[in-house]
């Protein structure tokens, strides 16, 4: 198998395991009465990034994360000819994680709901990301935009040589106690989607499997702005943060644009 390709496929899996073991917490907390509590959904999706990140990471860079991919391109040189190709494989892992979790968790989602015919938004949940109903829309998009802000600072302080990265194989570690925390502090209201593919890709299986186009109408197509747009901005305006007050690497844009100017004296 191609280099290329074989990221690819890291991409695929890891974005794959992450579902697996978040949505799957989040199945089993939600289905069954006496099997864990919020933090427990919070332990699934940490150790669900740092399994995928773990299995991915020494292939493909472990992005697991469009908005991550899309940062890197963007400021620290990735290559835009492998983008296309990364954000369909964690598009594609995120319908396959979630479809493998829906299939091991369908009997249980069917007395939930009532029967095999009746799928609603309260399971759909289980999946996908969905606001408290006292969210206005800008304190949705806030929130989204905020978490994947300090995911991407983390990440970048992770991977900074002139900082304190942490030694070799433990970036998984790292990114374990990053999302616990962010779901720990910041997840309650949206849901901490924080990743595209972790929000679209099972919200494309629940619609193929009988949720039907409610999943993409809830509160005026929520799923572009909330879990897709903000995560992307979000990392974006995390990383300019980053490599203007903290980043001293070759590749920062903004300390090559400062060493370009000169000011000259009266």
């Amino acid at each position: 198998i191609s280099e290329p390709f074989r990221e690819y496929i890291a991409e695929f899996v890891g974005v794959a395991v992450l579902i697996i073991f978040g949505a799957g917490a989040d199945c089993q907390v939600v289905l069954s009465a006496n099997t864990g509590n919020y933090l427990s959904l919070n332990y699934g999706w940490a150790i669900g990034i740092a399994m995928g990140v773990w299995i991915s990471g020494g292939i493909s860079g472990g992005h697991i994360n469009p908005a991550v991919t899309l940062a890197l391109a963007t400021w620290r040189g990735f290559p835009w000819k492998k983008v296309p190709g990364f954000l369909f494989a964690q598009l594609l892992g995120g319908v396959v994680g979630a479809g493998l979790v829906y299939a091991n968790y369908i009997h249980a989602i069917d007395i939930v709901e009532g029967g095999r015919h009746i799928r609603t938004l309260n399971t759909a949940g289980l999946f996908a990301t969905y606001a408290a109903d006292y969210m206005t829309n800008v304190s949705c998009f806030f929130s989204e935009f905020l978490a994947t802000a300090v995911l991407i600072i983390v990440i970048h302080a992770m991977n900074d040589k002139r900082n304190t990265p942490p030694p070799a194989g433990l970036a998984p570690l790292v990114l374990f106690f990053v999302i616990l925390g962010i779901g720990a502090s910041l997840g309650m209201e949206t849901g901490f989607a924080i990743n595209p593919a972790r929000d679209l890709g099972p919200r494309m299986l629940t619609a193929m499997v009988g949720y039907g186009r409610q999943v993409f109408d809830f509160r005026n197509q929520y799923w572009i702005w909330c879990p897709v747009m903000a995560p992307f901005l979000g990392a974006q305006v995390g990383t300019i943060l980053y490599d203007m007050f903290l980043y001293k690497g070759p590749d920062n844009v903004f300390g090559r644009l400062g060493s370009q100017i000169h000011i000259s004296p009266a």
